[in-house]
């Protein structure tokens, strides 16, 4: 297993928080991770990805967590929210008894919306949330997490100076999902190709009423080829004939889902007339958006109108996640004005 940063993070709030929730999109490794924390720290594990288990818990809550030893990890959990309220029993009981709570459930989820909306009624003030990303570059070259700064030495420090072009538009392509560099003969489209199928499968219809997912399909394509670039919902709409509202709630989905995210623009009061006032879309993962935007290849890349934004989409993604790995707000957003000055 490749070492993830993200696990001090964990280590650290085991012994801060009752309830720790990893959330993060699909296949990004917190069910790695939570099976490496339970070996390290003597975590009872359960799955709801297992039918059974799902069924079980739906159906008796209470029996189902008391069929456990705790400390317990239950990985899935967004597919029982109902879990929630009875967690929230546990630990309250335990309170009063004056027992030890901190660390005594993990959860894992995904589809973040619904996931938040049960943490914010059931668990508010008991659980420390924590989202996980891809790897970053520096986990696959096993280099210590430091959070971007605009320090010039420190820069020069860390520069490798053996990586060049080729290396950079290669990463591009490939991405950072951690199945890609645990298993290094699964090629980059077949993962991408799978991932996107059951992503839409799954994830997309499980969050809205999806009749028509090969449009759907189309839609992250040309979202992909925009990548780095101010959102026009108008024009989204226009070229895939499509209502403005329509696309707006898919674009939410993705958000949601931790396939895209919105930086945010920047702007003062003094300068609201004079700045841009559209968000920026961002994949959270660039390998699958290359893969979106029908590049596979990183020669093709190198000499597509595509390169820069791509290359732009890299290293946003590299700063916040270097912010994130060291639990530190990312607060950023971008400056351009009506002039193109950005």
């Amino acid at each position: 297993m490749i070492k993830r940063d993200i696990v001090n993070i964990i280590e650290k709030y085991i012994n801060l928080f009752p309830v720790i929730l990893i959330t993060g999109a699909r296949q990004v490794g917190k069910s790695t991770i939570c099976k490496y924390i339970a070996d390290k720290f003597d975590y009872s594990y359960v799955s709801l990805d297992n039918i059974d288990n799902r069924s079980q818990a739906h159906n008796d809550p209470k029996f189902f967590l008391n069929s456990y030893n705790w400390p317990l990890i239950i990985d899935k959990v967004q597919y029982v929210p109902t879990l929630f309220n009875y967690i929230q029993t546990i630990v309250n009981e335990k309170r009063i008894n004056n027992e030890k709570v901190n660390g005594l459930f993990i959860l894992t989820g995904s589809q973040n919306y619904r996931l938040m909306n049960g943490i914010t009624e059931s668990l508010a003030g008991m659980v420390g949330i924590i989202n996980m990303n891809t790897l970053s570059f520096n986990e696959t070259i096993n280099r210590e997490n430091v959070p971007f700064s605009f320090n010039i030495d420190v820069i020069k420090e860390r520069i490798i100076n053996s990586y060049g072009p080729n290396d950079l538009f290669s990463t591009i392509i490939k991405g950072f999902y951690p199945e890609l560099y645990n298993n290094p003969n699964l090629s980059s489209y077949d993962f991408y190709s799978n991932y996107v199928s059951s992503y839409i499968d799954r994830d997309v219809s499980n969050l809205i009423n999806l009749k028509d997912k090969f449009q759907f399909h189309r839609f992250m394509q040309l979202i992909a080829s925009l990548t780095g670039q101010e959102i026009i919902y108008d024009n989204i709409a226009n070229a895939l004939d499509l209502d403005k509202k329509n696309i707006m709630n898919w674009i939410s989905v993705l958000e949601t889902s931790n396939i895209v995210y919105l930086l945010e623009p920047y702007y003062e009061n003094s300068l609201v007339n004079k700045v841009i006032k559209r968000h920026k879309l961002y994949f959270t993962d660039i390998g699958l958006c290359s893969y979106l935007a029908q590049i596979y290849d990183k020669n093709v890349l190198m000499n597509s109108i595509y390169k820069g934004h791509f290359v732009e989409n890299y290293v946003i993604n590299e700063i916040i996640k270097s912010y994130l790995n060291a639990k530190i707000p990312a607060n950023f957003s971008f400056y351009r004005d009506n002039s193109g000055n950005e």
